[in-house]
């Protein structure tokens, strides 16, 4: 978000009739033998996982698991706010000098945006006014891209990942009114049609950081990313998908991103992408907690 200073500045015959239909009659069975496997097979896993959530270590530590994720998801925030005041002179000298923007606009959208970050950030970690930090945070995302030129494909991609996990963060403060006149269940929910609108849209962004980071991964990370990426689209086995890709992302940003081992500018740049992760981790284990929503697979699977 904020400027990462470096020293530039800157993916059998078929004569026979009846030979012919059998070979299509057994490919069709073998396929369908198929995917009855593979469905089997998510579904045993899909039930340990929830075993293993249903433990009783787990369900106490469940209560806190929103408001970790929650912190998760604007950590990537309060770094930057932080950095922006440590590196203050950096800060005021690259968009100064290098993007050419006024110095009084230069120190004015500093404060503006560190005060906002800091604000919007605890805000939406103690669920305060959760449309206006969620509207805050996203907004100083996209000015920060356009005031300080990040126009590359990854850092584009990761700000749209932060933003769909702020949009989860937000789909889980939406309560959903459970009764209407007469204490008549609701059939229709407003509430719960919003929510899931809102979820959806955070469950693809959260998703597209993994278009790029698939690029010089080994093959079995390259697939189960793929599979999981699509899993968490369309809300399919949802809970076991965001574990996989939050397990994923977390072994590869303490090994790659491990950017306590660097004292240069790559530290910057390694502690950036650290904390955008970071967020979108958190991102992922809120949807392990609320679940997919009403626009997923796994919600219409219960009610046919």
């Amino acid at each position: 978000m904020s400027f990462r200073g470096n020293s530039n500045f800157s993916g059998i015959p078929t004569s026979h009739q009846g030979y012919k239909h059998q070979g299509s009659r057994s490919n069709g069975a073998s396929g369908v033998s198929l995917k009855t496997f593979v469905l089997e097979e998510l579904d045993k896993l899909s039930s340990k996982v929830d075993d293993l959530t249903d433990h009783p270590f787990v369900q106490k530590l469940k209560p806190y698991v929103p408001a970790i994720s929650r912190f998760f998801i604007v950590a990537t925030f309060y770094e930057d706010s932080c950095r922006i005041l440590s590196q203050w002179s950096d800060q005021v000298f690259y968009l100064w000098n290098y993007r050419r923007l006024p110095y009084f606009f230069v120190v004015l959208f500093l404060v503006s945006v560190v005060i906002a970050m800091f604000v919007g950030a605890t805000m939406l970690v103690l669920r305060k006014r959760l449309v206006i930090a969620t509207g805050t945070l996203c907004a100083c995302i996209v000015l920060q891209g356009f005031v300080y030129g990040l126009y590359g494909a990854s850092f584009v991609l990761r700000n749209i990942s932060v933003i769909g996990g702020l949009l989860i963060a937000l789909s889980d403060s939406i309560v959903q009114s459970k009764t209407t006149f007469g204490m008549l269940p609701e059939l229709h929910n407003k509430d719960g049609k919003t929510k899931g609108f809102v979820l959806l849209a955070g469950r693809l962004l959260l998703v597209v950081l993994f278009m790029t980071f698939t690029i010089s991964k080994n093959w079995l990370t390259v697939v189960l990313t793929i599979l999981g990426t699509i899993c968490i689209s369309v809300g399919f086995k949802t809970k076991l998908a965001s574990i996989l890709l939050g397990l994923i992302l977390s072994f590869y940003n303490i090994t790659v991103n491990n950017y306590w081992f660097y004292n240069s500018s790559k530290r910057d740049l390694l502690k950036y992408e650290y904390f955008q992760n970071l967020s979108i981790i958190g991102g992922l284990l809120l949807v392990v907690a609320t679940g997919a929503g009403e626009l997923s697979i796994d919600e219409k699977k219960k009610i046919y």
